[in-house]
């Protein structure tokens, strides 16, 4: 877990290259101010090289500020959890050099190739967001890349590249101006099907002028444009889609979508969708578990902030946050709004939270778009990790107390209910200014603990190794599908000890245009073992096992059964 062990030999740092490269980029022993990790930006030496391009070129279009998302997801199946960069484009009449969405390939030594012409995805298009999905069940995960523009589906050969089957699975012929999407299989067919956001009418021909001073272009807020309902799309099992956006009730022009997450908010094993909207209501889709969703976000509590005000809903990412077995909510906001914490009340209602558990303040003077749980200390209480960055580099010249570029935030869990921002406490790298948008994790170096990836608006992208330093082990469970689609996406894994427990939902999506590894991981503190793992499959099949190793990954098998995969 520790790779920072003493008892590494010199021996073994010549013979292992991942462990070579980790020496040469060292963490401090932990002090007793310490937060037990580090995470050490490794973007250079882990090969990554991309800037992400907004098209920007002083026309102020509306596209340029949101931009754009990324993946961890394992393209090649060899466990190992490579990287996805999702790109923008020139706009008409301007042109540049072609800047295509990049695909690195995981060289398990903790460096990456770039492999984007190799695997056919070496394409232009103004690109969002990134949802990733086995949508076929070939055991090798597919990809959509939202767009200004049409949406494409690449399908994944299984022999290192990619197909543009957007036409021939149907779904071709819906242009818009998609953000946020996943994967989800709300009819429990088996078969993952496709939930897309859309932010609002827009083209470049007919941008909205907006200005200060009524002679300075600007950008526009979203009340310059009219809503857009978000898409559903049917899997029929065949390769290809139908539209059930009308028929399912998701329909509903009024919506401004930017993020959205998977949820099981009523125990009753049917996915709901959570929907982060800007200055429009959020929404919380409660599946009716005949193909039909109804919107109860209002009912709920999750629809508008305390103050009964819809707030700018940017990156959502949905949580056991307080190991009650229900899960917590986060909404990212604009600024001067804070971020939107929701724990769990009367059952289907949740309360806003944020100020007492110490997230609300913290964020009340940033912009927040990508946002995750996941327990970086590996303590068994998840923490929420946040990428800020406003929308306007005047923004300084309009409001005093924020800038363009903002520190990411680290809220550290104390399993008490309440989160403490320590942002600057894991790592010079990661507390830099950045103009934040999409956030992603995995373990991409398999050492048992989740490291970040993040995107920046006109930028570079950012990959943070996690360092643990106090110790703490972590088990790790990838789950397969037999008669559940076949990644597992809504299966809800839970792990007891010691009269405690904590849960995991297998998810796409979340966070803000972006999507992060499929395999979950528990934080254990000093145990060594856990008594027992329970699998509640898509389906509804149950499944447990007992008496599991810690420092341990593990493949479940639907109706199969375990098998222990490598140790940290």
């Amino acid at each position: 877990m520790n790779r920072r062990s003493f008892l590494v030999g010199v021996a073994a740092l010549a013979s292992n290259p991942l462990l070579r490269i980790a020496d040469a980029y060292q963490s401090p022993p932990p002090s007793a101010s310490s937060p037990g990790f580090r995470l050490v930006d490794v973007t250079s030496p882990a090969g990554i090289h991309f800037r992400h391009n907004s098209g920007a070129y002083g026309g102020k279009l509306l596209p340029e500020t949101l931009g754009s998302g990324c993946a961890f997801l394992d393209y090649d199946g060899d466990g190992w959890q490579d990287i996805l960069l999702i790109n923008g484009m020139a706009w008409p009449n301007h042109k540049q050099a072609p800047t295509p969405m990049r695909l690195y390939r995981n060289n398990r030594d903790g460096t990456f190739t770039d492999v984007t012409q190799r695997a056919g995805l070496d394409l232009e298009m103004y690109g969002m967001g990134v949802a990733v999905g086995d949508y076929n069940n070939d055991g090798f995960p597919d990809i959509l890349v939202t767009c200004v523009g049409q949406n494409r589906l690449f399908k994944n050969t299984g022999k290192g590249t990619f197909i543009d089957v957007t036409r021939t699975s149907g779904l071709a012929g819906r242009t818009g101006f998609s953000t946020s999407a996943l994967w989800f299989d709300y009819d429990r067919d088996g078969f993952l099907d496709l939930f897309v956001c859309n932010y609002v009418k827009w083209s470049a021909e007919h941008d909205v002028f907006c200005s200060l001073d009524g002679k300075q272009k600007t950008y526009c807020t979203p009340e310059a444009y009219r809503g857009e309902t978000c898409w559903l799309f049917h899997n029929r099992g065949n390769g290809t889609f139908e539209d059930a956006t009308a028929a399912s009730g998701i329909f509903d022009t009024s919506s401004k979508s930017l993020g959205v997450a998977l949820l099981d908010y009523e125990h009753d094993g049917w996915p709901d969708l959570l929907v982060a909207n800007d200055t429009q209501p959020n929404k919380l889709y409660r599946n009716l578990h005949n193909g039909t969703f109804k919107d109860v976000g209002v009912e709920a509590g999750i629809a508008f902030s305390a103050e009964g005000k819809a707030r700018a809903g940017m990156g959502v990412d949905v949580a056991d946050f307080d190991n009650s077995g229900s899960a917590g909510i986060a909404i990212t906001n604009f600024d001067n709004e804070m971020i939107g914490l929701y724990r769990p009340a009367r059952k289907g209602t949740y309360n806003d939270v944020a100020i007492q558990a110490g997230v609300g303040l913290p964020s009340q003077n940033t912009l927040g778009f990508g946002c995750a749980f996941l327990d970086a200390d590996l303590d068994g209480s998840v923490d929420l990790v946040v990428a800020n960055g406003h929308i306007d580099e005047t923004v300084r010249n309009i409001r005093g107390n924020v800038g363009y570029a903002q520190p990411p935030q680290l809220f550290l869990n104390n399993g008490q209910g309440k989160f403490r921002e320590l942002g600057q406490a894991v790592g010079e790298g990661f507390n830099q200014a950045k103009v934040g948008r999409g956030l992603a994790y995995a373990d991409f170096d398999l050492d048992g603990d989740l490291d970040l990836l993040m995107t920046t608006n006109n930028g570079p992208a950012y990959l943070y190794r996690n360092d643990q330093l106090a110790g703490n082990h972590s088990i790790r469970f990838t789950l397969v599908g037999t008669q559940s689609n076949r990644d597992a996406i809504g299966a809800r894994v839970r792990i007891e000890y010691d009269g405690s427990s904590q849960s995991r939902l297998v998810k796409s999506g979340s966070s803000y245009l972006s999507q992060s590894e499929l395999p979950v991981t528990f934080g254990l503190g000093k145990r060594d073992k856990i008594a027992r793992v329970v699998i509640e499959w898509p389906n509804g099949r149950i499944e447990d096992y007992k008496d599991l190793a810690a420092g341990q990954a593990y493949r479940c098998t639907e109706a199969k059964g375990i098998v222990p995969l490598a140790r940290f």
